[in-house]
């Protein structure tokens, strides 16, 4: 049994607290900052990322807890800390990949068939193009009546560049 000076001169197990509040700091962080812009907002990889390095120090604080017991404090707070983590982690991304997914749908976007409003958007030149234009050019590329109508196919992809 170690004398009681002994454990008084134990040191902090700093990664296991650093690991908490950094996925803490990680789940906060999402709304409060990450999701104003559409590049993290779209999937949110930098929070992943800032779980991810939370994660590596839990384990590192876990190791030097119960392999350096005589050196580092944390056999009971490690296990806590890491389990009140790995929740948080697990409810952020029940979250935002999960539950993310039963919002409701918008009333004023176009159905798949459904003839889409007309619209005007710059091309890769800047010049403005719409959609009735592109429509009147694929009508007028039907040389014969033998030939199907042509189309535009729109695609909406939810991005950033």
């Amino acid at each position: 049994m170690p004398d009681s000076r002994s454990l008084d001169t134990r040191r902090i197990n700093w990664p296991i607290w650093a690991g908490f509040l950094l996925s803490l700091a990680a789940l906060a962080s999402y709304p409060l900052f990450f999701a104003q812009f559409p590049v993290t907002r779209d999937f949110p990889w930098a929070n992943l990322l800032i779980f991810a390095a939370a994660g590596v120090l839990l384990a590192v604080g876990l190791r030097r807890a119960f392999s350096a017991q005589a050196r580092y404090r944390g056999k009971i707070t490690g296990p806590i800390m890491t389990v009140a983590s790995t929740a948080t982690m697990g409810f952020f991304a029940f979250l935002v990949l999960f539950a993310s997914r039963g919002l409701p749908d918008s009333h004023g976007a176009p159905r798949v068939g459904q003839k889409a409003p007309d619209f005007t958007l710059p091309d890769i030149n800047g010049k403005p193009v719409s959609l009735t234009e592109l429509l009147g050019q694929a009508q007028a590329s039907v040389s014969d009546k033998s030939e199907h109508p042509r189309s535009v196919l729109l695609i909406f992809y939810r991005g950033y560049w």
